[in-house]
C-alpha cells in the first residue's frame, strides 16, 4: 500500500492548498492509509529526530533551533505548517519527500503538541527532545498540571540519544531522576532573573507564604546571564558572550538558552564541539515566529502581535512589552486550539495597563475579558465579538501611534489574515 500512498498523499495536499483547505488534511490521509509513512522516511536521517516539546515557547524555540543548525551546515527538516499534530509532520513530510519518499536532510527539529509528542514518540523514537516548561494551560483537555508532566516525562523516557531539560521548572527538572539511558543537559537562569519566570507553584502560592528550600541545581549547559533592549548574555562552557537579539520578550530570550544546549548537543560532529560563534552569529539573526512578538508595519508605524494563552505568558507578555505610548488591543477567543476554559484571565493583573487602558477587545470571550480589566480597574475604549471589525476600529482609531495586540491562538490566526489585506505578513504554508 505505502507505494501509492506518498502519491496519493501529494495530490490530496496539492487539492487541499489549491481550494484553501487545512495544511494536516493530507497528514491525515496517510497516516490512515500508510500508518508506518513517518517510522519510515525519519528513521534515515543521520543526525536523527529530535522533538520540542512543552508548555510554552515551542514554535519559537523550534524556530530557533532550525537556523542555528542550518548555521553549522547541516540540512534541517521541520514541521513548519504549524500544526503541532502527528497529522501536522506527516503533512509536512509530504510537502518535502520526493516521490520515492525519500528525504533530502540530515535532521528532523519537530514541534509537538505535549499529547501528540506522546503519540508520536512510540512510532518514532527521538534521538533527541528539548523539554521546555509545565504550566497551566488546556486544563480542559489536560487536567491537572502534573498530568502534563507526565506527558513530558514519557517524551523524555523514550528519547535514544539526549534529553534537555528547563533547571529552572521543577517538575521538568525532575524527569531526570526517572531516565536510564538518555543523557541528559540543562539550561538555566541566572539567579537574578529567577523572579520573572516563577514557576507554577509560586505563581499560585499565597502572598507571603514560606517558600521550601530549593534543591541544589544541577550545572546547566547555557545559561542565560542578562537581558538587555536588545542584546543578552549567555555563558556556556566557562565564558560568557553577549549578543545582539532581534528577538523580543524575556521568555523568547530564555527559550534561546534552550535552544542554544540543544543545537549545541545535534552540531557535535566526530568528536569536535560546535561553532559557538557560529551559532550565536546565527542567534542575533532570529526574527520571532508569527504572532510570538512579531512586529508588522501599519500605516508606517509597528503593530506587535503577543501571543498569550495561560497566565504566565500573560504575565511574561506584559512585562517585556511595556505600555506606555501603545495603543492596545486584547483578543480572546475560547475555540479548541485555545482552550475553552478561560478562567485562568483572573490568574493575571492587569494593573500596567491601567494609565493607557485598553483601545479594543475583541473574540468570542470579548466580555469576558471586559469584566476581567474592570476589577483592575483598567478603561475599556471598545468591545465587538467581531474580529475584522474591532481590529479596523482599532487601526482607524490609533494611526498616529505604535500598536500591539496580545491574542489567544485562533484569533492570532484571524488577526493575521485581515492584516495581510493591507500589509506585508509572512505566510505560513
Amino acid at each position: 500500500m505505502f507505494y501509492f500512498s506518498i502519491p496519493l498523499g501529494k495530490l490530496v495536499r496539492r487539492v487541499s492548498r489549491l481550494r484553501g483547505g487545512g495544511s494536516a488534511l493530507p497528514g491525515l490521509v496517510v497516516e490512515k492509509i500508510d500508518p508506518g509513512f513517518m517510522r519510515r522516511t525519519l528513521s534515515t536521517l543521520p543526525h536523527g529526530v529530535a522533538v520540542v516539546s512543552g508548555t510554552n515557547g515551542k514554535t519559537t524555540t523550534t524556530k530557533m533551533v532550525v537556523e542555528l543548525l542550518e548555521s553549522q551546515g547541516l540540512k534541517v527538516f521541520t514541521n513548519r505548517t504549524g500544526s503541532n499534530f502527528t497529522r501536522g509532520v506527516a503533512a509536512a513530510l509530504l510537502g518535502e519527500v520526493d516521490w520515492r519518499g525519500r528525504l533530502d536532510a540530515d535532521v528532523a527539529i519537530l514541534e509537538l503538541d505535549e499529547a501528540h509528542a506522546v503519540h508520536f514518540v512510540h512510532q518514532v523514537p527521538p534521538r533527541y527532545s528539548l523539554l521546555l516548561n509545565v504550566l497551566r494551560d488546556q486544563l480542559d483537555r489536560f487536567g491537572e498540571i502534573d498530568k502534563t508532566a507526565q506527558l513530558l516525562q514519557h517524551i523524555a523516557a523514550k528519547t535514544t540519544g539526549t534529553v534537555v531539560l528547563n533547571r529552572e521548572d521543577p517538575r521538568v527538572a525532575r524527569i531526570a531522576e526517572t531516565l536510564n539511558g538518555p543523557d541528559v543537559l540543562y539550561f538555566g537562569l541566572d539567579d537574578s532573573l529567577l523572579s520573572t519566570f516563577p514557576n507554577d507553584d509560586e505563581m499560585r502560592a499565597a502572598p507571603g507564604s514560606p517558600v521550601p528550600p530549593a534543591p541544589a541545581k544541577p550545572h546547566a549547559d547555557v545559561v542565560l546571564r542578562r537581558v538587555g533592549a536588545a542584546d543578552a548574555d549567555f555563558e556556556y562552557d566557562g565564558v560568557t558572550a553577549t549578543t545582539p537579539m532581534l528577538l523580543r520578550g524575556v521568555y523568547n530570550i530564555f527559550n534561546a538558552a534552550a535552544a542554544l544546549t540543544l543545537a549545541r548537543a545535534i552540531a557535535v560532529r566526530d568528536g569536535q564541539v560546535a561553532d559557538n560563534d557560529g551559532l550565536l552569529k546565527a542567534l542575533a539573526q532570529v526574527a520571532p515566529a508569527f504572532g510570538r512578538g512579531e512586529s508588522l508595519v501599519v500605516d508606517g508605524l509597528p503593530l506587535d502581535l503577543v501571543l498569550v494563552k495561560n497566565p504566565s505568558g500573560f504575565r511574561l507578555g506584559l512585562k517585556s512589552f511595556p505600555a506606555a505610548g501603545y495603543a492596545t488591543m486584547i483578543a480572546i477567543n475560547d475555540n479548541y486550539a485555545d482552550g475553552r476554559d478561560m478562567s485562568w484571565l483572573w490568574d493575571v493583573e492587569f494593573d500596567t495597563l491601567r494609565d493607557g487602558g485598553v483601545d479594543q477587545l475583541t473574540g468570542s470571550r470579548a466580555y469576558d475579558m471586559a469584566l476581567r480589566l474592570q476589577y483592575d480597574d483598567v478603561v475599556i475604549g471598545g468591545v465587538n465579538t467581531e474580529i475584522p471589525a474591532a481590529l479596523a476600529t482599532f487601526i482607524s482609531g490609533a494611526r498616529d501611534k505604535p500598536k500591539r495586540i496580545f491574542c489567544t491562538y485562533t484569533a492570532m490566526l484571524a488577526i493575521r489574515r485581515e492584516l495581510a489585506k493591507i500589509t506585508t505578513v509572512e505566510v505560513v504554508s
